[in-house]
């Protein structure tokens, strides 16, 4: 009687580096303090890849989970204007308007597990576990299914750094790190030795560094700078962990993906637009000292949200709407235009003014913004009302940036990569 091999289960493990810049990797590895990184980028292939517009972790992980653009999967930031108003509201994993990847693994009695994947709040049934990330609130809305909530917590599963607390207390900001980190470890441990087709594991810790510490990298006399670089040891530790469990099933690596959901860079100065166009005569308010958007004058042309998105007081889309559909364009180019020349002290701020009917497609086309800026590197763009100054500084030492963030494969893939493009090379494995 004829003997057949059972063919091998296939197995896809992604790793997630939030905020990781396709430079700082290739430095760090280079420079001996991420070896087990170092040996990958010799075996397999490193490239540099763009984030999502605008390059934010809520739009670029969606992006990733989906494989389409805001105009598709309807999430165009963390704020969003809730229909016919200016007010604010917070989308979440239930707004989301397509399906994800391991959905579509699902619906092929595929298994995944999947650990701290941001823009997943609350968590939503899958063929496998979810324990949502970023910006999870409550742990029980943060997990499917909910019997995982007990074991979490007895193990102390710390879903993210206090922010608020950690961006003014630094001492406070590594004990945080280091808890997170220790969670993502122990919740792979915990779960790795389960039946499943397609792992993840999100660090979202590097995001929350870089935001606070990016000059502690930088700069290596900063009474920090060799607790960002053992920081980063650690990550490579923890990538060396799930790696070497995985080639128990990928001797090759066939199905790992490293990936981060957009660069980083230092601030020089911070850009606050809606004061620009309350300069250019673009944008008014009723009250000399506004608290939100409810309060814009009818007169006003044009508003921000954060970080980068520019909408046209639309009349149709807004209840003080003034902008004619047949003004559109002109007011659009015009804008652009202006932007394009901004300058502080001598330098380009402006890298380029996109319009979104150029780089979206989708039927929410028309529920997003109408341009978005980006910046050159240095001058992070902000959308905040109550700012009069244009230029300006908090205590945030680190911006996203769109084209640095990077992907790691086995094998070489193509030159214009952008993290939308991930989905189809996930599911290909699978194919």
């Amino acid at each position: 009687m004829a003997l057949f091999k059972k063919e091998k289960k296939k197995k896809v493990c992604v790793i997630g580096l939030d905020g990781v810049p396709h430079s700082l990797l290739l430095d760090l590895s280079r420079k001996g303090i991420m070896p087990f990184v170092s040996t990958l980028l010799e075996k397999g292939h490193l490239h540099k890849m763009k984030a999502s517009l605008p390059e934010i972790s809520a739009v670029s992980w969606t992006n990733f989970m989906t494989g389409s653009n805001p105009a598709t999967h309807g999430i165009f930031g963390f704020t969003d204007l809730k229909k016919g108003s200016y007010e604010l509201r917070f989308p979440n994993f239930l707004d989301l308007k397509k399906t994800t990847f391991w959905d579509e693994l699902g619906q092929k009695k595929k298994k995944c597990i999947i650990i701290n994947q941001p823009s997943t709040y609350p968590a939503r049934k899958i063929n496998g576990k979810l324990i949502s990330g970023f910006v999870a609130i409550e742990l029980a809305k943060a997990v499917y299914p909910l019997s995982l909530k007990f074991h979490l917590e007895k193990m102390g599963y710390q879903i993210d750094v206090d922010t608020f607390k950690a961006r003014n207390d630094h001492n406070l900001l590594w004990s945080e790190l280091t808890a997170t980190l220790q969670s993502r470890l122990q919740a792979f441990s915990w779960l790795w030795p389960e039946d499943w087709d397609y792992f993840e594991l999100v660090i979202t810790g590097t995001d929350r560094l870089q935001h606070f510490l990016w000059n502690a990298y930088e700069d290596s006399n900063h009474p920090f700078h060799q607790k960002f670089l053992d920081y980063y040891h650690r990550i490579d530790q923890v990538i060396k962990k799930v790696v070497t469990s995985f080639r128990k099933f990928s001797p090759e690596d066939k199905g790992l993906y490293l990936l981060s959901d957009h660069g980083f860079t230092a601030i020089n100065q911070e850009v606050y637009l809606n004061a620009w166009l309350e300069k250019e005569g673009y944008l008014k308010f009723k009250t000399d000292s506004p608290q939100n958007l409810n309060e814009i004058h009818q007169e006003s042309q044009a508003f921000v949200l954060d970080p980068n998105r520019l909408y046209l007081n639309l009349k149709h889309k807004f209840p003080l709407g003034r902008v004619e559909e047949a003004e559109k364009e002109a007011l659009k180019s015009e804008i652009r235009d202006k932007l394009e020349k901004l300058e502080y002290k001598g330098q380009k701020v402006i890298r380029k003014v996109l319009d979104t009917q150029d780089i979206y497609s989708g039927p929410y086309l028309a529920h997003g913004p109408d341009l978005i800026i980006l910046s050159k590197y240095g001058f992070d763009i902000k959308g905040s009302i109550k700012k009069k100054d244009i230029f300006s500084r908090s205590n945030l030492q680190g911006m996203h940036t769109w084209d640095d963030a990077f992907f790691w494969a086995d094998k070489k893939m193509a030159e214009d990569i952008s993290i939308s493009d991930l989905a189809s090379i996930i599911m290909d494995n699978f194919s």
